[in-house]
C-alpha cells in the first residue's frame, strides 16, 4: 500500500509540474466528471426522474482517448443499449414477469454482445435488459425514455470530449519516438565502457537481450504514432489539428530507421555474445584493440543522440547538422581503425575475426541515421545495405 500510495504522490506530481500523461489522465479523468454532471442535468430537466441515471453513465465511459474512439463507441454503446431495452421491453410488456423473461433475454442479449459490430459495447445489452427489467413493471414510454437517456449521455460525453480541450495524443508518440532512441544510444555507450573490462558472458547476454527488446519498443513507437493519428480525425481545432499531422508524419518516418537501428544493434550485440562464449576457440580482442573500438563506439553513440534531437529536440536544423558531423566522425574513425587495428592487433590476429564484423555494424549503425547514407562517401565495408536513406527528420 505504501508504494501504492507512493506510486501516486508522483504522478500526481508529475501532474502538477507540468504536461505529460500524468497530467493528460487528470484531464479526462475531469472532463468525463463533467459530462457526467451535464448529463445528469440534461437528463434530470428532459426525462422523469427514474431515468436520469441513464445519461450520466453512457456519458461517463464515452470521454475517451480520442474523440474518433468517443464517437464510434458511442454508436456501439447507443445501439447496444437499444437492442437490450426492446427486446427485454418486447417480452415483459406482455408476459409481465420479469424474472421469466431475464431467463429468456439475458442469454440472447449476452449472446449478442460477442457480436463484432458492438466491439467492447457488447455488455451494454445485457445491462440495458437488467435496467429495464429490474425497476418492476415496463411500458414503451419507460423503454423510449431509457433509449433516449442514452442517447442524451451519448451526445454530451461525445460533445465534451470534442469540444473541451480535445485530446490529440501526439506528446505519446515524441516520448516513444525519444525512449526508443534512448535505449539504442545506452546499449552503445554501454557496450563501449564495457569492452575494455573482463569480458563476462552474462554481462553481454544482458547487452543482446536488450537490443532483442528494441524492436518491442519500436512497436510501441507505431503504436503511440497510431493513436495520434486517430486523435486528429473528428477534432475541431483545425490548427493543433495540422500542426499533430505535420509532426505524427515525422515520427511515422523514423520507423524504418528505428527498425534498421535495431537491426544492427541486435548484430553487434550477438558478435560479442559468440566472441564471449567460453566454447567458442576464436580469441577474444584484447586491449590494444577494444580501448580504440570503444572510443569509436562512443561516437556512434552521439550520433544516436543528435538522430534523437533531429526528430524530438526544439532546434532540429542545428541536430542534424550534429548528426551530419558525428556520422562523418564515425566514418573517418571506422577508415582509421580498418588501417591501424591490424598492426595493433598483430600478437592476436583470429581477435580480427570479432573486430571486422563490429566495425561493419557499428559504422552501418551510424550511417543508417542519415538521409542518404551509404550514398554520401560509403565505405567499402558493406555499409549500403539495409536502407539507411530512410529517415525522416
Amino acid at each position: 500500500m505504501r508504494a501504492e500510495a507512493a506510486w501516486g504522490a508522483r504522478s500526481l506530481r508529475r501532474a502538477l509540474q507540468g504536461p505529460g500523461r500524468e497530467r493528460d489522465a487528470v484531464v479526462q479523468s475531469l472532463k468525463a466528471a463533467l459530462a457526467a454532471v451535464l448529463a445528469w442535468l440534461a437528463a434530470a430537466w428532459l426525462l422523469p426522474d427514474a431515468f436520469a441515471l441513464m445519461a450520466p453513465w453512457v456519458a461517463v465511459v464515452l470521454v475517451q482517448s480520442t474523440i474518433y474512439r468517443s464517437v464510434w463507441q458511442g454508436l456501439q454503446q447507443t445501439m447496444a443499449i437499444t437492442v437490450g431495452t426492446v427486446l427485454a421491453a418486447a417480452l415483459v410488456i406482455p408476459l409481465g414477469h420479469p424474472v421469466l423473461v431475464m431467463v429468456l433475454v439475458l442469454p440472447v442479449t449476452t449472446l449478442l454482445g460477442n457480436w463484432p459490430r458492438f466491439g467492447a459495447q457488447g455488455i451494454y445489452a445485457s445491462t440495458a435488459a437488467l435496467f429495464t427489467l429490474v425497476p418492476g413493471e415496463a411500458t414503451l414510454d419507460s423503454a423510449v425514455s431509457r433509449v433516449l437517456a442514452a442517447l442524451l449521455g451519448t451526445a454530451v460525453g461525445v460533445g465534451v470530449n470534442a469540444l473541451v480541450l480535445p485530446p490529440v495524443h501526439l506528446r505519446s508518440a515524441r516520448d516513444a519516438v525519444d525512449s526508443a532512441v534512448r535505449e539504442a544510444r545506452e546499449i552503445v555507450t554501454e557496450v563501449a565502457e564495457g569492452l575494455d573490462e573482463p569480458w563476462e558472458y552474462g554481462r553481454i547476454r544482458t547487452w543482446y537481450d536488450r537490443a532483442c527488446r528494441l524492436p518491442r519498443l519500436i512497436r510501441g513507437v507505431e503504436s503511440s504514432i497510431g493513436w495520434s493519428r486517430e486523435s486528429l480525425r473528428l477534432n475541431p481545432e483545425s490548427r493543433r489539428r495540422a500542426e499533430a499531422a505535420r509532426l505524427a508524419a515525422v515520427y511515422e518516418e523514423t520507423l524504418p530507421t528505428l527498425e534498421d537501428v535495431a537491426e544492427r544493434l541486435v548484430a553487434l550485440t550477438r558478435t560479442l555474445l559468440e566472441a564471449a562464449d567460453e566454447s567458442d576457440e576464436v580469441p577474444r580482442p584484447g586491449h590494444e584493440v577494444t580501448r580504440p573500438y570503444a572510443g569509436f563506439l562512443r561516437q556512434v553513440a552521439a550520433a544516436l543522440d543528435a538522430y534523437g534531437r533531429t526528430v524530438t529536440g526544439d532546434d532540429p536544423e542545428a541536430a542534424r547538422r550534429e548528426l551530419r558531423e558525428a556520422v562523418g566522425e564515425v566514418r573517418a574513425e571506422q577508415d582509421r581503425l580498418r588501417a591501424e587495428l591490424p598492426r595493433n592487433a598483430a600478437a592476436v590476429p583470429e581477435g580480427l575475426a570479432v573486430l571486422g564484423p563490429l566495425l561493419a555494424e557499428a559504422r552501418r549503425l551510424a550511417t543508417t541515421l542519415l538521409p542518404g547514407g551509404s550514398g554520401e562517401g560509403g565505405g567499402g565495408d558493406g555499409g549500403g545495405d539495409g536502407a539507411p536513406g530512410r529517415q525522416g527528420a
